[in-house]
């Protein structure tokens, strides 16, 4: 599965930007993952300490202020970021952006930069446990599929 398929090119770009950030600190993240209440994190990762991070990619003015579904992703995360093209991070320090929560990252297709680091909200042990199973197991099948197509990536 590619990282973002359906995104334009620019999301595709913050997304690399994110990725290689985390990475750094020894979070890897991986793209466009279901969450069992039927929403969808751009992007997903586990740090070494076991902690689960989402971030949402957003790179239109449009769709980062008329998403109201964002909000789904807190219950399955310790940590939630808005990453942005730079032209963008003003907004998300709005209100409505719960900047007391959530973190903001400036990205572009070679880097990025925290801006806001995202406030720990744990997850209950047993959430815990079964998303980051959940993770491990779509992780590793999008690897075997790397070698096998026919296995593909689970919806």
């Amino acid at each position: 599965m590619d990282c973002l398929s359906d995104s334009p090119p620019v999301a595709l770009d913050v997304a690399r930007g994110v990725t290689r950030l985390f990475a750094r600190a020894s979070t890897f993240m991986i793209c466009e993952v279901p969450l069992p209440n039927g929403r969808r994190a751009d992007l997903m990762g586990l740090d070494s300490k076991g902690k689960l991070v989402i971030v949402e990619v957003k790179v239109a003015r449009a769709d980062l202020t008329t998403d109201a579904k964002w909000r789904d992703y807190l219950d399955y995360c310790d940590r939630f970021y808005w990453a942005v093209t730079p032209d963008l991070a003003a907004i998300c320090d709005g209100e409505d952006y719960l900047p007391d929560l959530s973190g903001l990252i400036v990205a572009d297709r070679y880097d990025a930069a925290i801006r806001r680091e995202a406030a720990e909200d744990a997850l209950a042990p047993a959430r815990r446990k079964a998303e980051t199973a959940r993770f491990a197991r779509r992780a590793a099948r999008r690897l075997a599929a790397g070698l096998d197509p026919s296995l593909g990536d689970e919806r």
